[in-house]
């Protein structure tokens, strides 16, 4: 029985430990976002890099999933000859959940992996200690910057996404099932509301924290060289992955009650 219960804890002791430091780094960090300012060269560099260097990603898949969409919703909607309604569930869909959800999934995929790799290459290299005695606060000077840019650019890239994706069903409306084109912005302006776009751009500023800080905190403390980056990389993009989907969910209970 001492037995059993010890592996118990020793099965839930790291998760939570993990939990903990996650969240003191959490709080230096956010604390650091505001507490002095930001380096403006350092936040707009990271703006460029999470904003503008995901762009060309972000058109390209959001293009895709506007077609694959139409033709799903189109070819559906036509045994009920309701083919005008493919606008409106474009933009239902993309604006409240399939835009933010692929945003953050891409920028994760991209960015997120490049922040946990730079940080944990320079944590196995003692770059960071070599910071600190040189009074250089690595959660301002590291961190910091890349939240603020997370922050700020996944709602525009969710923004983006959601245009071109709408755009892209729309061309399919009219190339497969002949939409007329006063017609799918009547039923897109009829059921789309203004908040879904708004409640979509809050989910991305959530995602855009999470992936930027997990990326970050699992650098920050990676350990044992080459492999312990490679570790940090993978652990950083599946967890982001995992807590996006998660906090999806509870954003959307939260959101639910204004649905319509």
């Amino acid at each position: 029985m001492t037995s059993t219960s010890t592996s118990i804890m020793q099965l839930f002791a790291k998760p939570i430990s993990g939990l903990g430091r996650y969240t003191l780094f959490m709080q230096r960090s956010l604390w650091r976002c505001f507490l002095p300012p930001v380096q403006l060269r350092l936040l707009l560099k990271q703006l460029e890099f999470i904003g503008n260097r995901s762009l060309v990603i972000i058109i390209i898949s959001a293009i895709m999933i506007g077609c694959i969409f139409g033709l799903i919703l189109g070819d559906i909607f036509r045994n009920f000859g309701a083919e005008s309604m493919l606008g409106a569930a474009a933009g239902v869909a993309l604006s409240k959940e399939l835009a933010p959800i692929f945003c953050g999934f891409l920028v994760t995929a991209r960015a997120g992996s490049s922040m946990a790799a730079e940080i944990a290459t320079m944590r196995v290299n003692e770059q960071i200690d070599a910071m600190r005695v040189m009074a250089v606060n690595p959660y301002g000077y590291l961190v910091a910057p890349r939240m603020l840019g997370a922050l700020i650019m996944l709602p525009l890239l969710t923004a983006v996404f959601m245009l071109v994706g709408v755009m892209s069903a729309y061309l399919i409306g009219v190339a497969f099932f002949d939409i007329d084109i006063g017609t799918f912005l009547e039923k897109m302006r009829w059921i789309v509301k203004p908040r879904f776009i708004f409640q979509g751009m809050e989910k991305a500023a959530v995602f855009g924290v999470i992936l930027a800080s997990i990326g970050c905190f699992k650098g920050f403390y990676a350990a044992g060289g080459a492999k312990g980056v490679g570790r940090a990389t993978t652990e950083a993009v599946v967890l982001s992955l995992v807590a996006i989907l998660i906090s999806d969910y509870f954003i959307s209970y939260l959101q639910f009650d204004k649905v319509f």
